[in-house]
């Protein structure tokens, strides 16, 4: 049986249906033959599975962890915004090894002129000039002393312990060594003096109001605790530069806040004493908020204006606990309005949903903060787990998006009228949703932020694009959707997402919205919902409050799923190649029936169908020599090969003679063999995505596995069949896989459409060149940063997550 092809529109290359073009990619030194495998199994790049971490990527049989529990008395002195700390802590040593000495974080010294990552910050450009608000600040930065000054340190029976501060962490040496098993308790003191907001920007800090001269105190790393000790690496002493954020043990937290006695406070846990802090209608309205369907004001706007004018008289003392945390933070200003919602969802315990947020916020938080928080609990715990602490707080303040157990900082304020823009409110929502979602990812799923930023803003962003997908329809979400990443990923200043989180380029980009494209793509086009969906919880399920690794991860989506993920894993988080695939050729062929009063016709048809040269048609009208002699006329003159001879009737009703009825039918097939010959361009293994349009006005949707790339990396052909003629091929038709080139995913071509912007000339001594104009403006987009998404100016700087690359929404 023969195929007759009925169309062609491609470039020169091999067809061969439904599998690799005999090239093959070659890369020296890629392997024995020098052929890239982008199918090879994940060997050398991962971790081996011990008796703590198993091959399925659970916890293994003999998991551990250490345990970190604390004590801490803490003074606020409102006068000169400085705090006064004592605490006690028991430190619990489950690890099987024998220790010497504990590492402590000091990140308050991160304020101090001597900090690294004070003298390690690159100059602005100065030849630009400056603000008066950016010159003070840079001033102040240079000067300015919030280091944490550690009075003593002593051991239960208040002997002193020797220690020595380094940077941001402080070793403290044990009298002798604890062993497996055992704890240890100590204590310690210390002061430090809180960062201004305005000119010193950090995930911690305090906000001057200069129209009321009241404070409001965002109070974040701001007491010594314990570093990690873990199996896969030890002591998680790196220094803090600012970026790379913290790894933590859980424990239990007793936390007594002594503020003036105006204040209100906002913190990690349950209050304990709520008699002698709250007045007496606050706490009737949280009774009322246990059962209200929509979000109760504890503190009123008029009550929160007539407290912004009172002065304290003296102190009080809000005691906190919390169980099974791993870091511990709280608010507290007189400005503060208060709601509050108990919120009960499908699964888990009741939840308290509160907000705390000065005037300036309103309207805007009275009417979207707790709402923003009661979404993230509903749908992160879908996908997760039900929450499992029993308080969820929103602080409005100088932060502009960081997170802690149970309590988060958010920037978003309406303009001082009141009013607000729609991307002022979805910013607000947003910013909420991510750092509510950050209990989940990574302050129950406790993975090493010091060293993989990804592991927590990269999943809990994705998880922030599931909610915000079931806010409203349309919602403006900035990252997960996979057209939003295709320009940062072929841009040249990127690295892996696997790279430690000082040393990432493109911070927004890489630890946030590339992860979070990936899982996206994932669950739409590799895996499909079902599937991931289950992995993604069962990873969730097993790594709560426990610290997982990337190969835990990986491992975990694989082993629940019975998906290979290897070449997936290895192409986005292990290096920069980016989706581009093109259409190459697309043939059209249908069943030879040989018959010839069909084939010939066709064939006649193509010939006649073909355009005159311009040689024949000048020569037309040229006088003919055989005109003048017509006995030169034979049979040759009108002899056409496409016409029908008795042979050919012969010829013919032999060969269907000898057809069986099924071979018979074939030849009157109409159906269509359709070839589409694909190029990856980007070198990441990417699903096909094909819809196949037709004559008729319907179309097919074709997908097909990324494992089509596996015998060949760089071409492939595949094979659709249908029984109308084709008109047109789309690749990634819904716009899933990131792809960077979209000019090259339609057949047959299609011409491009856009517009051209005239500007005003310049003038330059009274006279334009816009040759010159154009060629600066080349050398001008050449030295710009690569950050195609133009996140990089916000999220590269080392500056506070929440000012960007956090709750930067």
């Amino acid at each position: 049986m023969r195929l007759s092809s009925e169309s062609s529109f491609r470039f020169p290359g091999l067809v061969l249906l439904g599998a690799a073009t005999l090239a093959l990619s070659y890369t020296a030194g890629a392997g024995g033959d020098g052929r890239i495998d982008r199918f090879a199994q994940l060997r050398a790049e991962l971790p081996t599975p011990n008796v703590y971490r198993t091959a399925s990527g659970a916890p293994g049989h003999e998991y551990w962890q250490q345990q970190v529990d604390y004590r801490i008395d803490v003074a606020l002195d409102d006068e000169t915004q400085t705090i006064n700390g004592s605490e006690a802590i028991t430190y619990h040593n489950n690890s099987p090894d024998e220790l010497r000495y504990l590492w402590l974080l000091v990140e308050p010294n991160l304020y101090t002129p001597e900090a690294h990552a004070v003298a390690t910050s690159l100059a602005p450009n100065l030849d630009s000039g400056m603000s008066f608000d950016g010159l003070k600040a840079m001033m102040e930065r240079a000067t300015f002393d919030g280091g944490a000054k550690i009075k003593n340190v002593r051991d239960l029976f208040g002997n002193d312990l020797a220690h020595t501060v380094v940077n941001t962490t402080m070793r403290i040496d044990l009298p002798k060594p604890l062993k497996s098993g055992e704890t240890f308790e100590f204590s310690l003191d210390w002061q430090h003096k809180v960062n201004p907001s305005k000119t010193i920007g950090g995930r911690t800090g305090v906000e001057f109001f200069e129209e009321d001269g009241n404070y409001l105190y965002e109070m974040a790393q701001w007491f010594p605790r314990l570093c990690a000790y873990t199996d896969y690496m030890g002591w998680q002493n790196k220094e803090f530069l600012g970026r790379g954020e913290f790894t933590l043990e859980f424990g239990n937290y007793v936390v007594a806040i002594t503020v003036p006695d105006d204040h209100v406070v906002a913190s990690t846990g349950v209050l304990q004493n709520p008699e002698a802090v709250l007045k007496p209608e606050w706490i009737e309205r949280l009774e009322t908020a246990k059962t209200s369907d929509e979000p109760v004001l504890i503190i009123t706007k008029d009550e929160a204006a007539a407290n912004e004018t009172t002065a304290p008289t003296g102190t009080k003392t809000w005691t906190f606990a919390a169980q099974n945390v791993r870091d511990f933070a709280w608010a507290s200003s007189r400005k503060f309005l208060w709601d509050a919602k108990l919120h009960q969802g499908a699964e888990g315990d009741p939840v308290w949903a509160m907000s705390y947020w000065p005037k300036e916020g309103e309207p805007l938080w009275s009417r979207y903060s707790t709402h923003s928080i009661i979404q993230t609990l509903d749908v992160y715990g879908k996908f997760t787990f039900p929450y499992p602490y029993p308080v969820a707080i929103s602080v409005n303040g100088p932060v502009g998006g960081m997170e802690y157990p149970m309590i988060c900082f958010n920037g978003p304020r309406p303009e001082k009228d009141g009013t607000y823009s729609e991307g002022t409110k979805h910013g607000l929502i947003s910013v909420i949703i991510h750092e509510v979602g950050h209990n989940w990812f990574p302050m129950i799923v406790n993975s090493d932020e010091r060293q993989w930023t990804w592991m927590d803003e990269g999943l809990n962003t994705f998880c922030q694009f599931l909610a915000e997908s079931e806010w409203q329809d349309d919602y403006p979400s900035r990252r997960g959707d996979p057209a939003n990443m295709a320009r940062y990923m072929t841009s040249e200043a990127q690295v892996p997402i696997m790279t430690n989180s000082e040393s990432i380029l493109q911070f927004g980009n890489n630890a946030y919205g590339k992860p979070a494209t990936a899982l996206n793509v994932l669950r739409e086009t590799v895996m499909g919902r079902e599937l991931f969906d289950f992995a993604f919880k069962e990873y969730s399920r097993r790594w709560m409050f426990k610290r997982p690794e990337p190969a835990d991860l990986f491992r975990t989506m694989e082993d629940a799923s019975g998906v290979d993920l290897d070449w997936f894993w290895r192409g986005w988080f292990f290096t920069t190649e980016h989706t581009d695939i093109a259409i190459l050729g697309v043939k059209q062929y249908r069943v030879d029936t040989q018959n010839p009063e069909v084939e010939k016709e066709l064939r006649r048809q193509k010939r006649d169908a073909r355009p005159v040269t311009l040689s024949d048609a000048r020569n037309a009208d040229l006088p003919k020599y055989v005109e003048r002699y017509p006995a030169l006329l034979d049979f040759y003159n009108t002899y056409d090969e496409l016409d029908i001879t008795a042979k050919d009737i012969r010829t013919y009703e032999e060969f269907l003679g000898k057809r069986s009825d099924e071979e018979k039918a074939m030849l009157e097939s109409e159906t269509r063999f359709i070839t589409v010959e694909l190029e990856n361009q980007g070198g990441l293994p990417m699903p096909v995505i094909l819809e196949a349009h037709f004559a008729d006005g319907t179309t097919q949707e074709v997908r097909v596995p990324a494992e089509i790339w596996r015998s060949n990396a760089a071409t492939v052909t595949k094979l659709i069949v249908a029984d109308k003629d084709v008109t047109k091929i789309v690749l990634d038709p819904h716009s899933e896989t990131a792809d960077a080139d979209t000019s090259d995913n339609v057949w047959p071509q299609e011409i491009g459409d856009g517009r051209l912007r005239l500007t005003p000339n310049r003038e330059r001594g009274g006279r334009g060149n816009p040759m010159k104009e154009a060629q600066d403006e080349a050398q001008r987009m050449k030295r710009k940063s690569p950050d195609v998404a133009g996140e990089a100016a916000a999220e590269d700087d080392g500056s506070q997550e929440g000012d960007s690359s956090d709750g930067d929404n």
